[in-house]
């Protein structure tokens, strides 16, 4: 029996004369990953009989499967409404993904053939690296506040910043997360306010569920507004970076809070959305308990846990449900009409995409760019920060207190999580920066330097070879204390001592050669820094001077790279025990968190966290990592490191004797294996096995977890897998693939395989 169309229909849009259209794609997948995303688009009319004119012309559309490709769209346009065209064609194509190139066109990033030192500055959250990002353009921590700092995870958008001191203009471009990514999180919110009905919690709870994403990068609050009426967002300290003035003292902008009257409406809005979420709740729970012939009260442990999967996808599965997401959609969209300074591209479908503003006037520059980056809770219910993918900044930025202005372009992004697993990888979004910058500046906290986060930044850089490239700034250094700590000597050894004995630690997974490349000369490149939270003034001598040091190290970096006269030869066969170990180390990690097998310090992960990264590789979203899972990175490191090991001991040298020499030639090899294996990584785990990334997310009800558990790892294990004395095809084809990339790698900086010499 052939499946019935789906059907459109018309609608009125909250706020907006012109009526709407909706209708379930017949193509496109919804955030659970069934075909049948919800789509509502407005009309340009508000004639009714035209609307369902529209209407009709749609249906004719989602009547004829042989339509619903791209290739079909110049047919389509001949037969229907462009409007009627748009809504379905928009729809399947893929949106934008490299915001970076948008950027690019309007902003173009200077490198080091126009003398810019690119500085990459990656740390964990609230280490203080967007408080020194501020110090480094000259942003006064009260007055201008850009970018944002927190203790909690602020900066979620990459920000870039061109300092430019001949610049007579201030220029601006900003990008947008994706409309499908961003779709996805609202529905997860939704989501997951629903689940909180079901577990009974108090209706400020059920609006935090709503309001705040899991993983605590996507605030709706921001743009819907917080639940608070009286103080925004009650006491709001938790949004305030360690010892900076309030936000509601230092801000001058009045017209960046709301009224009360504005903060009472914007309420009222939620409360409608809140009402809904109980209604969606207790639809799914009475369809539950139906289905079961059981109450839900009367369930307990594992049977409870599957009864709530069920829920969360009965709830998704109402109309409401759909319609929700979509109104809270169009609410955001409205928020970008209120902010008509600057030129702003959309999409068909009027998502935007690009942001873009010029101005000779400082402020009123900081005043703009704010709407897009503040974390004002005063402001909540205007802000669009959450939606912001990346920021990219020209003007004449640079410290007040020194007279040491280098042209430099300064990189921030989202920092990294406090994991305690010494695992922990880095997220291939910062990873993938390496080779195009001159300085990474890792921001550590002086007051506990060198855990597990900032450790494995300095795996990731020794693996990948830009050893070089290296710098260190221990913040809060002003707070390092202790009877034992008279001096700003003794300060600064106890800190050098912190990352001694963190590089001690990965002499095993790094190699000698490695730490000690890495070890050398690290007290000239190492920067001790403190009161960031402040004003920064020239009497300010011990911080002032650390800072210069830091800029000359940028300067410094744009120095010629040497050529070199020494050239290694490689015996491939030792290849083979390196793939051997990167694949068995990742393989024992997963079968920890998926409950397969034992490793120590790690833990089996929550179902519900498998099964939300399981649905962003299914849907293609977020590089297909959730909070600290991140299986690409983590395939990519411990490969990486592995084959480290290889490459730090060839069989034989071609030229002069000279350490460094060597260890700089070595580093380039490191350098093109990890620039080859980051694509080929991210296309064997995540893309290639696609589809059974999706069955796997299909999974529902009882025993769901352990079949998805069970797939995930037949997908590493086929897409990774360890070579032995006897392998199957895919390790066969796995370990030939990586052979070649390495070979190529080794060719391309110039060194030798002993085979080639004994042809």
């Amino acid at each position: 029996m052939a499946k019935r169309p789906y059907k459109a229909s018309s609608s009125e849009t909250k706020g907006r004369s012109a009526l709407s259209i909706s209708f379930r794609h017949p193509v496109r997948k919804d955030p659970r990953g069934k075909v049948g995303l919800k789509v509502r688009r407005g009309l340009g009319t508000s004639d009714p009989e035209e609307a369902e004119r529209l209407v009709g012309e749609m249906n004719e559309l989602l009547a004829e499967p042989s339509l619903h490709n791209l290739a079909k769209r110049q047919e389509a346009a001949r037969r229907f409404s462009p409007v009627v065209v748009a809504a379905f064609y928009d729809a399947i194509e893929a949106p934008a993904s490299d915001t970076y190139a948008q950027r690019n066109e309007v902003l173009p990033l200077p490198g080091r053939d126009d003398k810019y030192a690119r500085v990459l500055l990656v740390g964990t959250t609230g280490a203080g690296k967007t408080s020194l990002l501020r110090h480094l353009i000259g942003s006064h921590p009260e007055r201008d506040r850009f970018p944002s700092t927190a203790t909690a995870r602020t900066t979620i958008a990459d920000i870039e910043v061109i300092t430019d001191t001949d610049a007579d203009e201030y220029a601006a471009a900003v990008t947008f997360f994706n409309e499908w990514s961003t779709v996805t999180n609202i529905a997860e919110c939704i989501g997951d306010a629903c689940l909180a009905v079901w577990q009974g919690v108090p209706e400020e709870k059920v609006a935090e569920r709503l309001l705040h994403h899991r993983d605590q990068r996507f605030r709706l609050s921001y743009i819907l507004g917080s639940y608070s009426v009286d103080d925004t967002e009650g006491d709001d300290s938790d949004w305030m970076y360690e010892g900076e003035v309030e936000d509601e003292a230092e801000s001058e902008d009045v017209e960046e809070k709301l009224t009360a009257d504005e903060r009472a409406e914007l309420r009222g809005v939620l409360d409608g959305y809140l009402a809904r979420v109980h209604a969606l709740a207790e639809q799914a729970r009475l369809k539950l308990e139906s289905d079961l012939e059981v109450s839900v009260e009367d369930l307990k442990g594992s049977e409870r846990e599957a009864a709530q999967e069920l829920f969360e996808d009965l709830v998704q599965g109402l109309p409401d449900f759909d319609d929700l997401v979509n109104d809270i959609r169009d609410d955001i969209l409205s928020r970008f009409e209120a902010h008509a300074i600057g030129d702003l591209k959309r999409a068909g479908s009027g998502w935007p995409l690009l942001w873009t503003y010029r101005t000779a006037n400082r402020d009123d520059f900081l005043r703009q760019i704010r709407w897009f980056s503040s974390n004002y809770a005063q402001a909540f219910g205007r802000l669009l920060t959450p939606l912001v993918e990346g920021i990219r900044v020209r003007g004449d930025f640079g410290p007040t207190f020194s007279d040491r202005h280098q042209r430099l372009v300064l990189i921030d992004g989202q920092g990294l999580g406090h994991t305690p697993d010494s695992a922990s990888s880095v997220t291939t979004h910062i990873t993938s920066r390496y080779a195009d910058v001159d300085v990474i500046l890792l921001v550590d906290s002086a007051k506990q330097p060198m855990q597990a986060a900032p450790l494995s930044v300095l795996r990731s850089v020794g693996a990948s070879g830009h050893q070089r490239k290296l710098a260190i700034a221990f913040t809060h250094f002003d707070q390092v204390a202790g009877a034992n700590f008279r001096t700003f000597s003794d300060k600064k050894a106890h800190v050098m001592g912190a990352v001694t004995a963190g590089l001690e630690s990965l002499r095993d997974v790094l190699t000698s050669t490695v730490v000690n490349a890495l070890e050398r000369d690290l007290e000239l490149r190492s920067f001790m820094l403190g009161w960031l939270d402040k004003p920064i003034s020239r009497k300010s001598k011990r911080v002032v001077g650390e800072i210069d040091r830091l800029l000359a190290f940028c300067r410094d970096s744009l120095l010629p790279e040497i050529q070199f006269k020494a050239s290694p030869i490689y015996d491939s066969a030792g290849l083979l025990f390196a793939v051997q170990a990167g694949t068995s180390k990742f393989q024992k990690l997963w079968e920890a968190r998926l409950g397969f097998g034992l490793l120590e310090g790690v833990k089996k992960e929550h179902w519900a966290r498998i099964k939300a990264l399981n649905r962003r590789v299914a849907l293609s979203l977020d590089r297909g990592e959730y909070q600290h899972l991140k299986p690409a990175a983590e395939l990519l490191a411990r490969l990486s490191e592995a084959i480290t090991k290889f490459l730090n001991e060839p069989s034989d040298w071609h030229g002069p004797p000279d350490e460094q020499e060597r260890e700089r030639v070595v580093a380039a090899v490191q350098r093109n294996v990890f620039a080859a294996l980051s694509d080929y990584v991210a296309t064997q785990l995540l893309e290639e096995p696609l589809p059974q990334w999706m069955v796997a997310y299909e999974y529902r009800g009882g025993g769901s977890t352990h079949d998805r558990a069970h797939d995930i790892k037949a997908i590493y294990e086929e897409a990774a897998p360890v070579p032995g004395e006897v392998m199957n095809r895919e390790a066969a084809d796995f370990l030939r693939e990586t052979r070649k990339l390495v070979h190529k790698a080794i060719r391309d900086a110039g060194g030798t395989l002993e085979s080639e010499i004994a042809g």
